[in-house]
């Protein structure tokens, strides 16, 4: 399976790839302020390249409970100097996690090749429009609700059932819009408007997930969110990396194809292992 960005192509399936964090925010609740200077955030980013990451995705706005909503302007103001920067110091392509259509055009013009979009276009459809304009990669992301309500909704009844209804409706729309088929990536949102059991559940079950997108690669972004924590017993953010780990093994060993990651050479070693498991030569 190849996955079609806006100038290159990933083989996705002969190994698991890693995309590394870059949260360029003030509030992201596990690196929020530790790289909020462009300086900073390249230093971050060219580390997390030195130690393997395949993708940097950059966000200029918190997702986090209780995170600030923050305005298009805002936005852009935070990542276009760091993508502008890395064009120039890194070979990775690199995401933006945005919800907007501006700040995805701007950020497509400055050099990034990916968008991924937490709300799977409910927010603004008008960003699959850039995304086809680009010819670029995008990931959409099931969730529920808005920026404000999405980690205080009920539980759905069938968390499988409606992740999958949820992915069918956004890639039908990112296809009507004009983007490539191939360059769509689906992401079920794991610590998204899901219950600490329902993370765990899709996790425990991608491999049904997997067969259902079985044309599209599958990213899976756990790393130190809350679940993890609370199964350790209340971890802080700082310490669930190990946790984090084992639910990378569990998700590459199920199928999926890219990890969304804050400690990038722990996972890469993670997948390396995991990927010789899945795949016994």
């Amino acid at each position: 399976m190849e996955w079609k960005l806006a100038r290159r192509s990933f083989e996705v399936g002969a190994r698991t790839l890693v995309m590394g964090v870059l949260n360029i925010t003030p509030d992201s609740f596990s690196d929020g302020g530790l790289f909020f200077s462009p300086h900073d955030a390249v230093a971050r980013a060219e580390e997390m390249v030195a130690d393997g990451a395949d993708i940097i995705d950059i966000g200029g706005e918190s997702t986090r409970p209780g995170g600030a909503p923050v305005s298009a302007d805002e936005e852009a103001r935070r990542i276009l100097p760091v993508i502008e920067a890395l064009a120039e110091k890194v070979t990775a392509p690199v995401s933006v996690d945005t919800t907007k259509a501006e700040v995805a055009r701007a950020a497509l013009d400055a050099g990034a090749e990916i968008i991924n979009d937490i709300s799977g276009l409910r927010f603004d459809p008008r960003l699959a429009d850039e995304v086809a304009q680009s010819r670029a990669g995008v990931v959409l992301m099931h969730s529920r609700g808005t920026l404000e309500t999405m980690h205080r909704l009920a539980p759905v009844a069938d968390i499988v059932r409606d992740v999958t209804s949820a992915l069918r409706l956004s890639i039908a729309e990112a296809e009507r819009r004009g983007v490539r088929r191939a360059s769509i990536a689906v992401d079920p949102g794991i610590g998204f408007s899901k219950s600490a059991e329902q993370n765990i559940e899709l996790l425990a079950r991608l491999d049904v997930l997997v067969r259902e997108f079985a044309e599209f690669p599958v990213l899976i972004g756990t790393s130190r969110k809350r679940f993890i924590g609370e199964l350790l017993g209340g971890a802080p953010v700082g310490g669930r990396v190990h946790g984090t780990m084992a639910t990378v093994t569990a998700a590459v060993i199920r199928g999926a194809h890219i990890v969304r990651v804050h400690d990038v050479r722990a996972a890469v070693e993670t997948v390396r292992i995991a990927d010789a498991l899945k795949t016994p030569k």
